[in-house]
Protein backbone atom coordinates (compact mmCIF):
# COMPACT_ATOMS: atom_id res chain seq x y z
CA UNK A 1 0.00 0.00 0.00
CA UNK A 2 1.50 3.44 -0.72
CA UNK A 3 2.20 6.10 1.97
CA UNK A 4 0.42 9.17 1.49
CA UNK A 5 2.22 12.23 2.73
CA UNK A 6 -0.20 14.65 4.81
CA UNK A 7 2.53 16.59 6.11
CA UNK A 8 4.89 18.53 4.16
CA UNK A 9 8.73 17.32 4.52
CA UNK A 10 11.35 19.59 5.93
CA UNK A 11 12.75 21.30 2.53
CA UNK A 12 13.47 20.41 -1.25
CA UNK A 13 16.11 17.52 -0.28
CA UNK A 14 13.24 15.50 1.48
CA UNK A 15 10.91 15.46 -0.84
CA UNK A 16 13.52 14.27 -3.55
CA UNK A 17 15.12 11.74 -1.30
CA UNK A 18 11.44 10.26 -0.96
CA UNK A 19 10.58 10.77 -4.99
CA UNK A 20 13.75 9.49 -6.30
CA UNK A 21 12.40 5.82 -5.64
CA UNK A 22 9.17 5.96 -5.47
CA UNK A 23 6.95 3.53 -7.39
CA UNK A 24 5.29 5.65 -9.81
CA UNK A 25 1.76 4.70 -10.94
CA UNK A 26 0.25 4.98 -14.30
CA UNK A 27 -3.38 5.68 -15.68
CA UNK A 28 -5.78 3.08 -15.97
CA UNK A 29 -6.13 3.59 -19.42
CA UNK A 30 -2.65 3.51 -20.20
CA UNK A 31 -2.41 0.06 -18.69
CA UNK A 32 -5.58 -0.99 -20.68
CA UNK A 33 -3.91 0.02 -23.76
CA UNK A 34 -0.47 -1.73 -23.31
CA UNK A 35 -2.00 -4.45 -22.35
CA UNK A 36 -4.12 -4.94 -25.53
CA UNK A 37 -0.72 -4.77 -27.25
CA UNK A 38 1.49 -7.02 -25.30
CA UNK A 39 0.91 -9.86 -27.08
CA UNK A 40 2.54 -8.62 -30.51
CA UNK A 41 5.42 -6.68 -28.54
CA UNK A 42 7.59 -8.42 -31.09
CA UNK A 43 6.60 -6.84 -33.64
CA UNK A 44 4.63 -3.31 -32.78
CA UNK A 45 5.68 -0.21 -33.98
CA UNK A 46 7.44 1.81 -31.74
CA UNK A 47 5.66 4.76 -32.71
CA UNK A 48 2.45 3.40 -32.02
CA UNK A 49 3.53 2.18 -28.61
CA UNK A 50 4.94 6.12 -28.09
CA UNK A 51 2.28 7.49 -28.51
CA UNK A 52 0.28 5.70 -25.69
CA UNK A 53 2.75 6.31 -23.51
CA UNK A 54 2.77 10.30 -24.25
CA UNK A 55 -0.57 10.37 -23.53
CA UNK A 56 0.23 9.46 -19.82
CA UNK A 57 2.69 11.95 -18.26
CA UNK A 58 3.33 9.59 -15.11
CA UNK A 59 4.49 6.62 -17.68
CA UNK A 60 6.47 9.03 -19.66
CA UNK A 61 8.21 9.50 -16.23
CA UNK A 62 8.96 5.98 -16.24
CA UNK A 63 10.37 5.48 -19.52
CA UNK A 64 12.98 8.50 -18.72
CA UNK A 65 14.03 6.95 -15.54
CA UNK A 66 14.21 3.47 -16.78
CA UNK A 67 16.75 4.75 -19.47
CA UNK A 68 18.57 6.58 -16.40
CA UNK A 69 18.92 3.53 -14.75
CA UNK A 70 19.83 1.54 -17.82
CA UNK A 71 22.26 3.27 -19.36
CA UNK A 72 25.50 1.91 -20.99
CA UNK A 73 28.89 3.49 -20.52
CA UNK A 74 29.46 3.94 -24.13
CA UNK A 75 25.84 5.68 -24.52
CA UNK A 76 26.92 9.71 -24.48
CA UNK A 77 24.17 11.13 -26.30
CA UNK A 78 21.08 12.05 -24.56
CA UNK A 79 17.94 10.43 -25.46
CA UNK A 80 14.68 13.24 -25.81
CA UNK A 81 12.11 11.09 -27.62
CA UNK A 82 10.01 8.20 -26.45
CA UNK A 83 9.86 6.97 -29.88
CA UNK A 84 14.02 6.77 -29.73
CA UNK A 85 14.08 5.56 -25.86
CA UNK A 86 12.20 2.87 -27.09
CA UNK A 87 13.93 1.45 -29.76
CA UNK A 88 17.32 1.58 -27.51
CA UNK A 89 15.34 -0.40 -24.95
CA UNK A 90 13.41 -2.92 -26.88
CA UNK A 91 9.51 -3.08 -26.96
CA UNK A 92 10.02 -6.71 -25.15
CA UNK A 93 12.25 -5.56 -22.60
CA UNK A 94 9.99 -2.37 -22.31
CA UNK A 95 6.98 -5.13 -21.58
CA UNK A 96 9.18 -7.06 -19.27
CA UNK A 97 9.79 -4.03 -17.12
CA UNK A 98 6.35 -2.90 -16.34
CA UNK A 99 4.35 -5.74 -15.12
CA UNK A 100 1.86 -4.85 -12.90
CA UNK A 101 2.36 -1.23 -12.13
CA UNK A 102 0.29 0.19 -10.00
CA UNK A 103 -2.77 2.01 -11.28
CA UNK A 104 -3.39 6.01 -10.09
CA UNK A 105 -7.14 5.48 -10.03
CA UNK A 106 -6.94 2.66 -7.74
CA UNK A 107 -3.93 4.57 -5.17
CA UNK A 108 -6.30 7.80 -5.08
CA UNK A 109 -9.55 5.65 -4.59
CA UNK A 110 -9.78 7.47 -1.08
CA UNK A 111 -8.77 10.87 -2.10
CA UNK A 112 -11.32 11.79 -4.91
CA UNK A 113 -10.93 15.73 -4.82
CA UNK A 114 -6.97 14.51 -5.62
CA UNK A 115 -8.13 12.23 -8.50
CA UNK A 116 -9.92 15.32 -10.04
CA UNK A 117 -7.37 17.55 -9.66
CA UNK A 118 -4.66 15.38 -11.42
CA UNK A 119 -6.80 13.98 -13.85
CA UNK A 120 -6.98 18.32 -14.43
CA UNK A 121 -3.22 18.71 -14.63
CA UNK A 122 -2.85 15.84 -16.94
CA UNK A 123 -5.15 17.30 -19.10
CA UNK A 124 -3.60 20.91 -18.99
CA UNK A 125 -0.56 19.16 -20.06
CA UNK A 126 -1.61 17.36 -22.74
CA UNK A 127 -2.79 20.40 -24.16
CA UNK A 128 0.36 22.19 -23.79
CA UNK A 129 2.42 19.27 -25.17
CA UNK A 130 -0.36 19.30 -28.62
CA UNK A 131 0.14 23.27 -28.95
CA UNK A 132 4.21 23.23 -27.87
CA UNK A 133 4.79 20.41 -30.47
CA UNK A 134 2.35 22.51 -33.39
CA UNK A 135 3.75 25.45 -32.81
CA UNK A 136 7.57 24.30 -33.10
CA UNK A 137 6.32 22.43 -36.40
CA UNK A 138 5.52 25.90 -37.36
CA UNK A 139 8.94 27.16 -36.54
CA UNK A 140 9.82 24.43 -38.65
CA UNK A 141 11.93 23.18 -35.22
CA UNK A 142 13.65 19.89 -35.21
CA UNK A 143 13.49 19.41 -31.87
CA UNK A 144 9.60 19.17 -31.87
CA UNK A 145 9.58 16.23 -30.13
CA UNK A 146 11.47 17.23 -27.21
CA UNK A 147 9.63 20.65 -26.90
CA UNK A 148 6.26 18.40 -26.95
CA UNK A 149 7.59 16.74 -23.97
CA UNK A 150 9.23 19.26 -21.64
CA UNK A 151 5.24 20.87 -22.30
CA UNK A 152 3.48 17.46 -20.88
CA UNK A 153 6.15 17.22 -18.05
CA UNK A 154 6.56 21.15 -16.92
CA UNK A 155 4.35 20.38 -14.48
CA UNK A 156 5.43 16.54 -13.03
CA UNK A 157 5.93 17.68 -9.63
CA UNK A 158 2.59 18.82 -9.17
CA UNK A 159 1.17 15.73 -10.48
CA UNK A 160 3.47 13.80 -8.48
CA UNK A 161 2.64 15.88 -4.94
CA UNK A 162 -1.08 14.59 -6.27
CA UNK A 163 -0.12 10.99 -6.69
CA UNK A 164 1.59 10.77 -3.41
CA UNK A 165 0.31 13.75 -1.17
CA UNK A 166 -3.10 14.14 -2.04
CA UNK A 167 -4.39 16.32 0.53
CA UNK A 168 -1.73 18.87 0.40
CA UNK A 169 -2.05 18.87 -3.45
CA UNK A 170 -6.03 19.32 -3.02
CA UNK A 171 -5.15 22.41 -0.65
CA UNK A 172 -3.03 24.17 -2.98
CA UNK A 173 -6.11 23.75 -5.72
CA UNK A 174 -8.56 24.62 -2.79
CA UNK A 175 -6.29 28.05 -1.97
CA UNK A 176 -6.42 29.14 -5.03
CA UNK A 177 -9.63 28.69 -6.51
CA UNK A 178 -10.59 31.09 -3.30
CA UNK A 179 -8.00 33.38 -3.93
CA UNK A 180 -7.21 33.61 -7.56
CA UNK A 181 -5.03 36.35 -6.90
CA UNK A 182 -2.48 34.58 -5.76
CA UNK A 183 0.79 33.45 -7.50
CA UNK A 184 0.32 29.33 -7.85
CA UNK A 185 4.28 28.56 -6.89
CA UNK A 186 4.06 30.42 -3.49
CA UNK A 187 1.29 28.65 -2.61
CA UNK A 188 2.54 25.58 -3.70
CA UNK A 189 5.70 26.33 -1.78
CA UNK A 190 4.08 27.52 1.40
CA UNK A 191 1.85 24.34 1.97
CA UNK A 192 4.64 22.16 0.00
CA UNK A 193 7.45 23.58 2.46
CA UNK A 194 9.31 23.67 -0.51
CA UNK A 195 9.43 25.23 -3.81
CA UNK A 196 8.29 22.84 -6.70
CA UNK A 197 10.83 23.98 -9.08
CA UNK A 198 14.03 23.25 -6.64
CA UNK A 199 12.42 19.63 -6.81
CA UNK A 200 12.18 19.53 -10.21
CA UNK A 201 15.37 20.60 -10.86
CA UNK A 202 16.87 17.69 -8.66
CA UNK A 203 14.84 15.06 -10.35
CA UNK A 204 15.35 16.11 -13.79
CA UNK A 205 19.05 14.97 -13.12
CA UNK A 206 18.26 11.97 -11.21
CA UNK A 207 15.66 10.78 -13.91
CA UNK A 208 17.83 12.04 -17.44
CA UNK A 209 14.81 14.06 -18.06
CA UNK A 210 15.34 16.29 -21.49
CA UNK A 211 18.05 19.06 -20.38
CA UNK A 212 15.55 21.46 -22.47
CA UNK A 213 13.64 21.34 -18.83
CA UNK A 214 16.37 22.72 -16.66
CA UNK A 215 16.40 25.72 -19.10
CA UNK A 216 12.63 26.25 -18.38
CA UNK A 217 14.08 27.04 -14.84
CA UNK A 218 16.29 29.26 -15.53
CA UNK A 219 14.99 32.96 -15.84
CA UNK A 220 17.84 33.76 -18.26
CA UNK A 221 16.89 31.54 -20.52
CA UNK A 222 13.60 32.75 -21.09
CA UNK A 223 13.94 34.68 -24.01
CA UNK A 224 15.14 31.31 -26.23
CA UNK A 225 12.42 30.65 -28.37
CA UNK A 226 12.63 26.84 -27.16
CA UNK A 227 12.13 27.80 -23.83
CA UNK A 228 9.27 30.81 -25.14
CA UNK A 229 7.45 27.70 -27.07
CA UNK A 230 7.57 25.52 -24.10
CA UNK A 231 6.25 28.40 -21.74
CA UNK A 232 3.79 30.07 -23.67
CA UNK A 233 1.88 26.96 -24.15
CA UNK A 234 2.03 25.76 -20.64
CA UNK A 235 0.58 29.30 -19.70
CA UNK A 236 -1.80 28.88 -23.05
CA UNK A 237 -3.35 25.48 -21.74
CA UNK A 238 -3.55 26.77 -17.82
CA UNK A 239 -5.40 30.17 -18.33
CA UNK A 240 -7.96 28.22 -20.39
CA UNK A 241 -8.90 25.24 -18.51
CA UNK A 242 -12.14 26.65 -17.54
CA UNK A 243 -12.89 28.52 -20.76
CA UNK A 244 -11.57 31.05 -23.03
CA UNK A 245 -12.57 34.36 -21.22
CA UNK A 246 -9.02 34.21 -18.78
CA UNK A 247 -8.29 38.29 -18.93
CA UNK A 248 -4.58 36.92 -19.46
CA UNK A 249 -5.19 35.64 -22.91
CA UNK A 250 -4.86 39.42 -23.44
CA UNK A 251 -0.73 38.65 -22.82
CA UNK A 252 -0.54 35.07 -24.03
CA UNK A 253 -2.07 35.69 -27.59
CA UNK A 254 0.37 38.53 -28.74
CA UNK A 255 3.53 36.59 -27.80
CA UNK A 256 2.34 33.65 -29.36
CA UNK A 257 1.47 35.05 -32.85
CA UNK A 258 4.91 36.67 -32.55
CA UNK A 259 6.45 33.45 -31.74
CA UNK A 260 4.69 31.59 -34.85
CA UNK A 261 3.81 34.32 -37.10
CA UNK A 262 0.60 34.08 -37.31
CA UNK A 263 -2.42 37.10 -37.07
CA UNK A 264 -4.56 36.82 -34.27
CA UNK A 265 -7.25 35.42 -36.38
CA UNK A 266 -5.62 32.88 -37.85
CA UNK A 267 -3.97 31.63 -34.54
CA UNK A 268 -7.14 31.82 -32.50
CA UNK A 269 -8.93 29.00 -35.48
CA UNK A 270 -5.52 27.14 -35.25
CA UNK A 271 -6.11 27.00 -31.52
CA UNK A 272 -9.58 25.96 -32.27
CA UNK A 273 -11.07 28.99 -29.82
CA UNK A 274 -14.34 29.73 -30.23
CA UNK A 275 -15.83 30.57 -33.07
CA UNK A 276 -17.09 34.51 -31.98
CA UNK A 277 -14.03 35.19 -30.88
CA UNK A 278 -11.90 34.15 -34.21
CA UNK A 279 -14.61 36.19 -36.00
CA UNK A 280 -14.01 39.31 -33.85
CA UNK A 281 -10.46 38.87 -34.39
CA UNK A 282 -10.57 38.64 -38.28
CA UNK A 283 -13.16 41.63 -37.80
CA UNK A 284 -10.89 43.44 -36.11
CA UNK A 285 -8.19 42.87 -38.68
CA UNK A 286 -10.07 43.92 -41.18
CA UNK A 287 -11.02 47.10 -40.16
Amino acid sequence: MTLMIDFPFPGTAAWVEHFKEVELPILRLTSTRLAELRDSADVINTRELANIIVHDPLMTLRIFRFMKENRSRSQNAEITTIERSLMMIGTQRFYDSCQDLPIIEHQLKGYPKAMLGLLKVIARSRQASIWARDWALLRQNTRFEEISLAALLHDFVEILMHCFAPNLATTVRERLASHPSLRTRAVQEEVFGAPPQEIMRELIGLWGLPELLLSLLDPADADIANVRNVNLAVDLARHTATGWQNPALQDDLPAISELVHLDRGNLLERLGAPEEMVLAARATEGG
